[in-house]
């Protein structure tokens, strides 16, 4: 790394919420988005998203999460060509007793790490590239505030494939002709 890239990476200004504990229990809406934004997860057609198998591994790596981590539940969630909607719930709720003695909760932040490293080490697995990076730094989040915010999130990710043609998201499209 070079020192300027340091510098620059220190003020960006964060997205997430001053103060609030991304650990405590509730729903989150969460947008992890690929390097470059490049559609290596599959494709969409007539309105339908057909991962390939890098999609396909995204999938397994973000049901993962609910495997691995007691705590957690996955609602709706969706891989497109170049980025996941989903919603992930902390839960307050342990579904199954561990073996180990139990931890802390990782915040929302760090159960998103754990998914883009689990995803990206099985991509790379896959794909004979090791160390090639799969994903953008960071990504978006949205605190779910209530049950009509949770139903309109379920209902956008559930039809994201059929908006793929007007997405700005898609990078096929050029946006300006679309506004």
């Amino acid at each position: 790394m070079n020192r300027q890239y340091n510098s620059d990476r220190h003020l960006r200004r964060s997205v997430r919420l001053k103060g609030y504990d991304y650990s405590q229990s509730g729903a989150y809406f969460v947008t992890v988005v690929t390097l470059n934004r490049l559609p290596v997860l599959g494709k969409v057609v007539d309105g339908e998203m057909l991962p390939n198998s890098t999609g396909q591994s995204v999938a397994d790596a973000w049901e993962w999460l609910a495997e691995r981590y007691t705590y957690v539940e996955l609602d709706e969630y969706m891989v497109m060509p170049n980025h996941l909607h989903g919603i992930l719930v902390i839960s307050n709720d342990v579904k199954r007793g561990s073996q180990t003695a139990p931890t802390a909760r990782k915040p929302l932040g760090r159960l998103v790490a754990a998914f883009k490293a689990v995803s990206t080490k099985q991509v790379n697995i896959a794909h004979g590239t090791p160390g090639q990076p799969l994903w953008q730094r960071n990504f978006y989040e949205h605190v779910i505030r209530n049950d009509e915010e949770m139903d309109r999130i379920r209902e956008y990710i559930a039809t994201n494939p059929m908006q793929w043609e007007t997405d700005a998201e898609n990078p096929d499209i050029d946006i300006k002709s679309h506004t």
